[in-house]
């Protein structure tokens, strides 16, 4: 058997063994080394990190130095097999289920009282829960939902006396966004609120409840949006969302064809671009809708 050879230093100053026989020193990239030959091994798994590589679907840069923890592979998201998203794709999943969720309690799909469940909405939507329970605390937010003991959130019941004080705060944020509304009537503006008020038209002549609800809702919005004002907005779209679903659920059906007569002096006082009037139309329109609450049986 041939003797051994004596052992040396590489240039790091770093001790070699030698081996016997027919063996033989190897240098591997970063350091490592390894017998070859008869007693020749599999690099280990710190060895095969050093030179870089793929794990789990993840490239893996060789490293330098301490070994590095493993990173996962990204999570994708999963589909529901046999579910078709009802939402648009184009905007952010909370956005959407925000809105879909919110049109459906407006327009009396989920009327008041109906539980909204996170897992049956979420199969419904194709979307995953997370993005569903913020838009739960959102409708909550609004007014529009409720958290209640042992059967999570629904849709919130508005009594009548929840409808007057709603009114008490409208009159004055309606009458403001009627005067600001004045600078902003553009023809657009005025064909808009023209078209909106023949539409109203039809809706009495139909002793139409439902529709009377949409449109005199979309009536309001135009004369908001008008006014530029988006606090101005954002505080009457949400009080304008609680009393929608509040008259959904009321006995009050009268006051239609009043309604519209109110709509046309609001419109006449824009038209005129008089905000002292304009104002004062608004504010007398929702005060009388709050009377007619009060003395109704």
């Amino acid at each position: 058997m041939p003797a051994a050879r004596r052992g040396r230093s590489d240039r790091t100053g770093r001790h070699l063994a030698v081996a016997r026989g027919p063996q033989r020193l190897r240098r591997l990239r970063g350091g490592t080394q390894h017998l070859v030959g008869r007693r020749a091994r599999a690099p280990r798994r710190r060895d095969r990190a050093r030179r870089g590589g793929v794990r789990r679907g993840v490239a893996v840069p060789p490293l330098r130095g301490r070994l590095r923890r493993r990173v996962p592979a990204p999570r994708r998201h999963r589909r529901i097999a046999g579910v078709t998203p009802l939402l648009d794709p184009n905007e952010r999943v909370g956005e959407r289920v925000h809105r879909d969720l919110r049109n459906r309690i407006l327009t009396g799909a989920l009327p008041a009282g109906s539980r909204l469940s996170v897992p049956a909405i979420a199969r419904e939507l194709g979307v995953s829960r997370s993005p569903l329970r913020d838009a739960v605390l959102q409708l909550v937010r609004e007014g529009l939902a409720e958290e209640t003991f042992n059967r999570g959130a629904v849709v919130r019941q508005l009594s009548r006396e929840d409808l007057i004080s709603l009114y008490d705060a409208r009159e004055a944020l309606e009458g403001m966004a009627t005067r600001l509304a004045t600078a902003g009537f553009t023809p657009a503006v005025r064909r808009r609120l023209r078209d909106l008020l023949a539409e109203h038209d039809e809706v009495v002549a139909a002793h139409d409840f439902t529709r009377h609800i949409d449109v005199d809702a979309a009536f309001h919005r135009e004369i908001r949006q008008a006014a530029g004002s988006p606090v101005l907005a954002r505080m009457l779209e949400e009080i304008q969302g609680q009393v929608m679903l509040a008259m959904r659920s009321t006995s009050v059906s009268g006051g239609m064809a009043q309604a519209v007569a109110d709509h046309r002096r609001i419109f006449e006082a824009l038209a005129a671009g008089d905000p002292d009037a304009g104002e004062a139309a608004a504010r007398q329109h929702i005060a009388r809708l709050r009377e007619l609450l009060r003395t109704h049986p």
